[in-house]
């Protein structure tokens, strides 16, 4: 039996409309069709008055993203909203959309502005991902950049000449040694920076090895990421702040959120937040292919917050699998981690042997207390995120 076209069996619309009622649609459409107009001249007109304001910031180098104002956006137009019968959510939504893409533009326009206009930026390890991301951001901000890789070290001398900023772009596992091997050839007062995803091995090299201003970073982003809007790096100060300030200030200008903290909290903190969530991926996608699981078939009876979780696994091992074993196996400490996280698994096998549903729900309730407001605030994030994929599928 030939198998029916799904859309050949509905009916057409409008087939059996009046004459009278088409008219009337049409007249109602086309005044939708001049509000929409008048809309989009609204915000032509908005886009003009946030071009003076990108003028005033970008004169007094100040930062594109104010969160506080943003909020203060949103918390009235979800009043508006509830005035005049409009739904909150579809505001917010829409009006954080509408600020989405005026900073991504503010961050476009202003990132060609330097704060220190004429220093020299040397980027050890420049043609990896990180290093070519950062050369592209300082090039066009009007900086002087140089980039430096194994084949240099001969040369590392006259590249170091005249340096105003030195930032270590290199593989965890050698990070140490690069530092130790380049900070001779420094100028004393060349800020010294590293971009590492630990920070407490790579500070004491710096601050041991040069005599100058060191800060850390850490972009908790990759080489991929289209704009540094509201992008976080982490940073932990080394010594001499206020020369370094002009780096922190420099960031900001592009969009990053800057989060100060110590090199130690730092590392405890991306154990759980890089290492862990990393390799709990991992394992997930290590046991789907395993049992050779039919991710097709899968997707065709999944729920979509299973297709936001598996997409996060495809994520992972769609990348260089190098990106990952670094910040897996980068300290001893994440080792010991890794092995407390495998150990705290094995001890639910008792439970799934003797179908302890009883023990489940009282370990469930006592993690879901220890959430606490967190949960909710999970609730509404993943909420958010699962309709926009089924919006997409």
């Amino acid at each position: 039996m030939e198998k029916k076209n799904f859309k050949e069996t509905l009916p057409v619309i409008g087939s059996t409309i009046p004459e009278s009622v088409a008219e009337n649609l049409s007249s109602l459409r086309k005044n939708i069709d001049a509000i929409d107009r008048q809309i989009i001249s609204l915000l032509s007109k908005r886009q003009a008055e946030v071009e003076v304001i990108l003028a005033l910031k970008k004169a007094h180098n100040l930062p594109v993203h104010h969160p506080a104002r943003e909020e203060d956006l949103i918390s009235d137009k979800r009043r508006i909203g509830l005035e005049t019968g409009l739904d909150p959510d579809y505001l917010e939504e829409l009006f954080r959309c509408i600020m989405h893409q005026s900073r991504v533009e503010q961050t476009a326009r202003i990132a060609g502005k330097g704060v220190r206009p004429g220093a020299t930026v040397l980027l050890v390890g420049g043609s990896g991902g990180m290093g070519q991301y950062f050369f592209k951001y300082f090039t066009e901000a009007g900086y002087t950049v140089k980039s430096m890789g194994r084949k240099d070290w001969p040369d590392a001398r006259k590249i170091c000449q005249g340096v105003d900023l030195t930032i270590i772009s290199v593989p965890i596992d050698v990070t140490g040694p690069v530092i130790e091997r380049i900070a001779p050839y420094l100028p004393p007062d060349c800020v010294l920076a590293d971009l590492t995803s630990v920070k407490g091995l790579p500070m004491k090299a710096m601050l041991r090895a040069h005599t100058g201003p060191v800060i850390g970073l850490h972009p908790l982003f990759g080489p991929t990421t289209s704009t540094m809007d509201k992008q976080i790096v982490a940073l932990t100060p080394g010594r001499n702040p206020e020369a370094c300030q002009w780096l922190i200030d420099q960031f900001v200008i592009w969009g990053a959120v800057m989060v100060p903290t110590t090199p130690e909290e730092h590392d405890e903190i991306m154990a759980i937040v890089q290492s862990l969530r990393h390799f709990a991926t991992f394992t997930f996608g290590q046991f789907l292919w395993r049992r050779r699981v039919d991710l097709s078939r899968s997707l065709e009876f999944s729920s979509p917050i299973y297709r936001l979780e598996l997409g996060m696994v495809g994520r992972l091992f769609a990348q260089d699998p190098s990106l990952y074993s670094e910040i897996v196996f980068a300290s001893p400490e994440r080792i010991e981690l890794l092995k407390s996280y495998i150990n705290s698994l094995s001890e639910n096998l008792s439970m799934l042997a003797k179908r302890d549903k009883a023990g489940f729900n009282e370990q469930f309730g006592k993690i879901a207390e220890w959430f606490g407001p967190f949960g909710e605030q999970a609730m509404r994030e993943s909420t958010f995120l699962i309709d926009k994929l089924i919006e997409r599928f």
